[in-house]
């Protein structure tokens, strides 16, 4: 396989038709490794339009899907972001050169333990990860001027938008299948939130946010 080539077509045959325009966003694409943070046995699939599997119902998202969340959560220099969902470290690292600070939240413990090897390879150091449930968030070191969640959720906890500074956004794939729509929230003030759906798509859910329940008839 030709590693840049096929690089070069999944930003322009996927990613960019995919309304992801910001062009630091496409510079980190071309220079941040995507294969270097997909397992061995997927690494044909690095640059293909799907998700990678990644065991106990987890998966990579799409390509296009990370690009546009990267870019739609509008990121600066001096941003510290909450990442809920760290998976192996590539939307850590991408978040990691786009912002002042990320703190990556990961459930499972090998996932959390890849994505801190794979980080520490690729040279990213304002990136921590840190084996937690994302539900909560990570109050210890809140208020967030970001947070992303790396796959979908029923709905946001009150509990993470409450970790956000005023001026702050947050952006989840909420809904279940086959309707989820990638949201994104901003604290308008202390006790005030928009909300504002930016583009349909589906993904995997994160662990440990509670479904709704389903009435028993």
């Amino acid at each position: 396989m030709n590693v840049e080539q096929a690089r070069f077509n999944m930003i322009e045959q996927q990613i960019r038709p995919w309304d992801v325009l910001d062009t630091s966003v496409l510079a980190l694409l071309s220079a941040v490794r995507r294969e270097d943070f997909v397992p061995a046995e997927h690494l044909g699939q690095a640059f293909m339009d799907l998700e990678i599997p990644l065991g106990k119902g987890r998966a990579l998202l799409a390509p296009r899907v990370e690009a546009r969340l990267v870019q739609d959560l509008n990121l600066s220099k001096h941003d510290t972001v909450l990442q809920i969902g760290a998976l192996t470290g590539y939307v850590t690292a991408l978040l990691g050169h786009k912002a002042r600070r990320v703190i990556a939240l990961e459930s499972d413990a090998e996932l959390a333990a890849a994505a801190r090897n794979n980080l520490r390879k690729a040279g990213v150091s304002n990136a921590e990860v840190i084996q937690a449930d994302g539900a909560a968030g990570f109050a210890a070191q809140a208020p967030y001027d970001a947070i992303l969640l790396t796959g979908s959720v029923p709905s946001v906890p009150q509990a993470l938008l409450d970790q956000l500074k005023v001026g702050g956004r947050l952006l989840a794939i909420v809904g279940s299948d086959p309707v989820m729509q990638a949201v994104l929230h901003t604290r308008v003030s202390e006790g005030q939130f928009s909300r504002q759906s930016i583009f349909d798509t589906l993904a995997p859910r994160l662990p440990g946010f509670a479904e709704p329940s389903r009435f028993q008839f």
